[in-house]
């Protein structure tokens, strides 16, 4: 077939693709698309090591050898680096608490929900420090820098989360009292 007459066909399945959402196959794609998912599942765990700290609510790290940046589920911090955006209030406290959390060079464990990566690319895990495995997620939001992101289907510490959240807010803590 010439590339005249496949040309309309490319076209209309990738416009097919676009109005049917994310088409990538269960697990993600084969690292050799690309996908970079060999070793992680959905609903499984990955060994990793902090290269460092982004934000507020994402890491970057090396896990199964490749560079990744991580999204910690079911948490939003106030943005500090999000392009064309103002950085938000208590932003860089959030920042500098996750810098405290999870240091560079330290090694952590992620463990996946049921959907593995964001519309960005990023892995989306609950993050758990090797060293005396703190919930990572759970922390900041029960410290008061983070708030709630509860974003179906992963949603299997939502209850937790919620239940911490609520106590950082009748206390005052963090964000509760910096930004009202």
């Amino acid at each position: 077939m010439s590339w005249s007459r496949a040309l309309p066909w490319i076209v209309l399945l990738l416009a097919a693709g676009l109005l049917l959402g994310d088409v990538r196959p269960p697990g993600g794609w084969p690292s050799w698309l690309g996908g970079g998912d060999s070793a992680l599942r959905a609903g499984g765990r990955a060994q990793a090591q902090v290269e460092r700290v982004v934000d507020g609510d994402t890491i970057a790290v090396t896990v199964a050898g490749a560079a990744e940046r991580v999204r910690y589920i079911g948490v939003d911090t106030p943005e500090t680096v999000k392009p064309n955006a103002p950085v938000e209030c208590f932003g860089p406290a959030a920042s500098a608490f996750n810098r405290e959390l999870v240091r560079a060079g330290e090694r952590v464990t992620l463990r996946f929900d049921r959907e593995l990566r964001d519309r960005y690319g990023r892995l989306l895990a609950y993050v758990y420090r090797d060293r005396d495995a703190l919930f990572v997620n759970a922390r900041l939001v029960g410290a008061g820098a983070a708030r709630t992101l509860e974003i179906s289907p992963n949603t299997a510490h939502a209850a937790e989360l919620a239940r911490l959240q609520a106590q950082a807010r009748a206390a005052g803590r963090g964000l509760w009292s910096a930004c009202l």
